[in-house]
C-alpha cells in the first residue's frame, strides 16, 4: 500500500513508517521530506503520485493534499494534540476517519460529526539501557522557555539537581536545572539512562513520548498526573500525582535508593513494553490503513 504522510512529529513518523507499506513523504524548496532520517520504507517525493492512502496531521494538509496525490484517496486525519477550546477542524467532515493517540484526546475533543478512533503511541524499543549511576534526574522538554508552564518549566527547580535535554534548553536559567542539550535519538537515550529518576512535569500534552521511551529504558519515573498520565503510567511503576511536594519527595526518596529505582524501573520496562510496543502500534495502522483504503476513493 502506499501512504501519503507528512513529516509533522519525527518521533511518532518514525514508528509509523517502520511498517509494512510504502510511505511517500512530500518534499519542496521549502524543505520537508525524511530530513535526513534513516527510514528504509519512506521515500521523498516532490511531485504529484498515485496512493491509496492519505495521513493527514494538519488543517493545512487537506488542501496541500490536493497537490501531492492523482486522484482523490480516503484520508484519515492523525490528531497529535490536545484541545485548545474549540471544536476540532474537521469537526463537521463526516467521510475523514479522525485518530486520535490517547483516550483523553478523544473524550477531551469536540470531534462533532467525525468518525473517531484512538490508536495509541509506539515506540521502538531502545533496549535496557539503565544505570542510573548519576544521583541526577532527568527530564526531555523541547523550548521549555517558550513553553513555559504548559511543558511545566516553572516546576523544574523543585527536583534539583535535574539535567533537561531538548531543543532551545540552553536557553534555561533556573536553579539547580542543567541544560543537556538536544542530542540524537540515540545518544539521548544512553544519556538518560545514565540518570537515576526522570520526571514528567508536563501540565497539557496528549502524552509525552519521551516519557515512555524512558520507561522502555527501564527508567522510575515522577509524573505529574495530570492528561493520559495516569492511564499510561501504572502506580506500581513509579509516582504520579497532582501534588507538587508529593512528586518532590519521590525524586529525592529514588535519588537516595538506587536499588529501588532500578526495581521500578524493570516495572516500568514492562508495563511500556505492553502497552506501547512498536508491534501493536503497528498493527493497529495496518488495520486502520487497510479498511480506509478499501472503504474506496473519495467522491
Amino acid at each position: 500500500m502506499r501512504v501519503l504522510v507528512w513529516h509533522v512529529h519525527a518521533a511518532w513518523l518514525s514508528a509509523f513508517v517502520a511498517g509494512r507499506h510504502e510511505y511517500l513523504i512530500p518534499r519542496n524548496v521549502e524543505g520537508g521530506g525524511k530530513c535526513g532520517r534513516d527510514w528504509p520504507n519512506a521515500v521523498e517525493i516532490t511531485q504529484p503520485s498515485e496512493v491509496d492512502v492519505v495521513v493527514l496531521q494538519r488543517p493545512e494538509d487537506i488542501e496541500a493534499a490536493r497537490h501531492w496525490v492523482l486522484g482523490r484517496p480516503p484520508m484519515v486525519y492523525v490528531e497529535h494534540n490536545t484541545p485548545a477550546g474549540q471544536p476540532h477542524p474537521l469537526a463537521d467532515v463526516a467521510d475523514i476517519r479522525l485518530v486520535h493517540v490517547t483516550h483523553f484526546n478523544e473524550v477531551m475533543w469536540d470531534s462533532g460529526r467525525a468518525p473517531t478512533t484512538v490508536i495509541e503511541h509506539g515506540v521502538a524499543d531502545p533496549g535496557p539501557r539503565y544505570t542510573g549511576e548519576l544521583p541526577r534526574a532527568a527530564a526531555v522538554i523541547n523550548e521549555p522557555v517558550r513553553r513555559a508552564r504548559t511543558v511545566g518549566t516553572d516546576l523544574l527547580p523543585r527536583f534539583a539537581p535535574i539535567d533537561v535535554f531538548g531543543v532551545h534548553s540552553e536557553r534555561l536559567d533556573l536553579p539547580g536545572v542543567y541544560p543537556a542539550g538536544d542530542l540524537w535519538t540515540d545518544e539521548l537515550h544512553t544519556e538518560l539512562a545514565r540518570r537515576r529518576v526522570y520526571v514528567h512535569p508536563v501540565r497539557w500534552t496528549s502524552l509525552g513520548l519521551s516519557l515512555i521511551e524512558a520507561m522502555h529504558l527501564g527508567m522510575p519515573v515522577v509524573v505529574l498526573a495530570a492528561t493520559e498520565a495516569t492511564e499510561a503510567v501504572p502506580s506500581d511503576v513509579g509516582v504520579v500525582s497532582t501534588r507538587a511536594d508529593v512528586l518532590a519527595d519521590a525524586v529525592r526518596l529514588l535519588l537516595d535508593a538506587p536499588d529501588l529505582a532500578a526495581e521500578l524501573g524493570k516495572q516500568a520496562r514492562e508495563a511500556a513494553l505492553a502497552r506501547y510496543g512498536l508491534e501493536l502500534f503497528l498493527r493497529d495502522w495496518d488495520w486502520l490503513l487497510t479498511e480506509t483504503a478499501q472503504g474506496g476513493r473519495r467522491s
